[in-house]
Order: structure tokens, then C-alpha cells, then sequence
């Protein structure tokens, strides 16, 4: 799939969560969600970003957003990351990287010489009409979230 842009209609989708639940993006309706795609839970990077969006999440939820973090990692996985940090929003697991390929986030990706298919670090902010907002592709961790909270802000501003 080619890369998402701002106005484009955000996927559909339904995928396990941690804690042996479901969650559907269209579930949403009415509700800005931050989606964001992360390579593996309890990775230095990873860890990081989750833990940055769950210090914020009070923040967010008071402003009708929610947060759903996505990797490949299996629910059994999620659920440990998920308590290890106490993170407080749904991960959802994409074992099969379907949901990862249609936001264009599932790429070729090379470490110490090797290349491998893998997630591509990015963001999504989808509007209450489950349209693209924002995307932010190829993320750096540092930062991250706060530019996601200044883009809802300016979002808020704006409408």
C-alpha cells in the first residue's frame, strides 16, 4: 500500500489486544485515536515511546483521544510489556503485519549489514470521522510524543 496522507480514510481494522481482547479502529467513531506502530514491546526505543504516550494519557483521554499502540509481538507478549510498564491503552498485536502493510509501515529495513522486513516507527493521529490527520513515518523516539501533543493542540485550535 502507498503511504497514508492527511484526509485519507485510516484503514479499518480489528485485531487482538492484551488481556485476550478485540479491538476495531471503527469502534472509535466520535473519538481522535493516535495509532502508532512500534517494532517490539521491551526494546530500549520502544519502551520509551510506550511509556512516554502512557505519561501522557491522562492528558489525552480528557481531550477525547485515545491510544493504541500496534507491533507483531503476540498478545502473551503484549501482556507482559503491558504490565511490566503499566500501560494503561490497549496494544494491539498484527502477528501477520496485514494491518502493518496496509498503513505502509511494514518495510525493508537493514541492521549490521542484514536486511529484513520489518515496522517502520510511525504515528497516526485519525479524526473522530476515522480520517487521516496526521502521519508521521520513519519516527524518532526523543521528542515523538510531544510533537503529537502540539499537533492535537494546533488540530484544537484550528476547529
Amino acid at each position: 500500500m502507498s503511504i497514508l496522507k492527511t484526509g485519507d480514510k485510516a484503514p479499518d481494522f480489528t485485531l487482538p489486544t492484551d488481556g485476550d481482547g478485540e479491538i476495531t479502529l471503527s469502534g472509535f467513531k466520535g473519538q481522535k485515536v493516535v495509532l502508532y506502530f512500534y517494532p517490539k514491546d521491551d526494546t530500549p526505543g520502544c519502551t520509551k515511546e510506550s511509556c512516554s504516550f502512557n505519561e501522557n494519557l491522562t492528558k489525552l483521554n480528557k481531550i477525547n483521544v485515545q491510544v493504541i499502540g500496534v507491533s507483531k509481538c503476540s498478545v502473551k507478549k503484549h501482556d507482559k510489556f503491558k504490565a511490566k510498564y503499566d500501560l494503561k491503552f490497549p496494544l494491539a498485536s498484527d502477528e501477520n503485519s496485514d494491518v502493518c502493510e496496509r498503513y505502509g509501515v511494514f518495510k525493508e529495513k537493514s541492521m549490521y549489514g542484514k536486511t529484513y522486513m520489518g515496522i517502520e516507527r510511525s504515528t497516526f493521529l485519525i479524526d473522530e470521522n476515522g480520517k487521516i490527520e496526521h502521519a508521521w513515518y520513519n519516527v524518532k523516539v526523543p521528542g515523538h510524543v510531544e510533537a503529537v501533543m502540539e499537533t492535537i493542540k494546533a488540530h484544537a485550535k484550528a476547529a
